[in-house]
């Protein structure tokens, strides 16, 4: 999926203006396609260059309303039935997990039980717009809520396994490696160093 995949569906519903489609982001597809508006506004004007969509209307304050034209809902069909290989997802936290050993055991605990707060906080975003939307007025909003929905589980989720995390790591019985920084020799190379200029100077 892109940011141009997800605006030309957007437009196959409705006629919209780049603060429409902003708005149709931070409500529902900004928790599985994060986009900011100067992207949104740049991916508008490359579409409508590309013949995909066309300004039907131009207010005040250079407002534009974009439709998607025949192009753009024949792109639209072609990638909704395009067949995906399955790859795997980059994802930074899990990440930074596979290296916690590295960290201080309680300071390696406290980034996961950071982890399920932020994610609970967002669960309760998430939660508190569902219960605020009317979730029914077409199928873009029902496919919405199928959207948030996920969000909202996949929250729960991640509260559970951080838990569950930082519990496993609290109660391992193995050390992780020493990685403190560079400082320079150690003494014990200092003291070799020193026992092999002495041998030197005496021809031993």
């Amino acid at each position: 999926m892109s940011l141009r995949n997800a605006l030309l569906g957007l437009l196959v519903f409705r006629p919209g203006s780049g603060y429409d489609l902003l708005k149709m982001f931070d409500t529902s597809l900004g928790y599985v396609w994060p986009a900011k508006q100067s992207q949104i506004y740049g991916e508008l004007t490359k579409l409508d260059a590309t013949g995909l969509i066309k300004v039907t209307e131009e207010g005040p304050r250079g407002r534009k309303q974009y439709s998607l034209t025949p192009e753009g809902h024949a792109e639209t069909v072609r990638w909704l039935s395009e067949n995906r290989e399955s790859r795997p997802l980059r994802n930074p936290m899990l990440l930074q997990t596979f290296f916690l050993g590295l960290l201080p055991r309680e300071e390696a605990v406290q980034r996961l039980l950071d982890h399920a707060e932020a994610s609970a906080k967002e669960h309760d975003t998430l939660v508190a717009l569902r219960d605020t939307e009317e979730w029914d007025k077409d199928m873009l909003t029902v496919c919405g809520r199928l959207v948030l929905e996920h969000g909202i589980r996949q929250r729960v989720l991640e509260q559970e396994w951080a838990h569950w995390a930082a519990e496993q790591l609290r109660t391992a019985h193995t050390k992780g490696p020493d990685i403190a920084g560079p400082t320079g020799p150690s003494d014990a190379d200092t003291s070799s160093a020193d026992d092999a200029n002495g041998q030197a100077h005496t021809g031993r």
